[in-house]
């Protein structure tokens, strides 16, 4: 069984939960990297913003920054986000597994579509616009609700 660090992964979900910062990873996914400038530019946000998401990125090593003179690059790095779809491919072969199983047993033996139901087995129908009552309400009779008198009221 693969071990995984968890809080390597809660960091990474937790960087990827906001669309901005997925955003700024698609952006990086395009070009090797980007200063950030060039990043900040499509988002109608202020460049310290900017920086706060780059910096959560940053912290779970989904980016790497490199400062050149007054300009900073980004650019992708991969370990982390290797790490969340291993974790991720995991419990996609259970639910496929699961499902391809489901499917299979859906397919032996289909429901016909024809065939009504007998009438012995669907219940009694009654004047309710809602269709059958359950047999719990079925022998009581809706009350008005009984109101309280209203509370005193402060005057200012």
């Amino acid at each position: 069984m693969v071990k995984y660090q968890e809080n390597v992964l809660d960091r990474t979900f937790a960087a990827l939960s906001d669309p901005t910062r997925r955003a700024l990873l698609a952006r990086l996914g395009d070009r090797e990297s980007l200063s950030v400038s060039e990043l900040a530019q499509p988002f109608s946000m202020s460049l310290p913003a900017i920086m706060k998401h780059l910096d959560v990125l940053s912290d779970a090593g989904l980016i790497a920054r490199e400062k050149t003179g007054r300009t900073v690059a980004c650019r992708l790095t991969a370990e982390p986000m290797e790490q969340a779809m291993d974790w991720l491919n995991r419990y996609q072969r259970f639910w496929s597994d699961n499902l391809d199983r489901l499917a299979a047993f859906v397919e032996e033996d289909p429901w016909p579509p024809s065939q009504a139901l007998p009438s012995t087995i669907l219940p009694a129908t009654t004047n309710s616009p809602r269709g059958p009552a359950s047999r719990s309400r079925a022998g009581s009779a809706r009350r008005p609700k009984k109101s309280t008198p209203r509370g005193p009221t402060r005057k200012s």
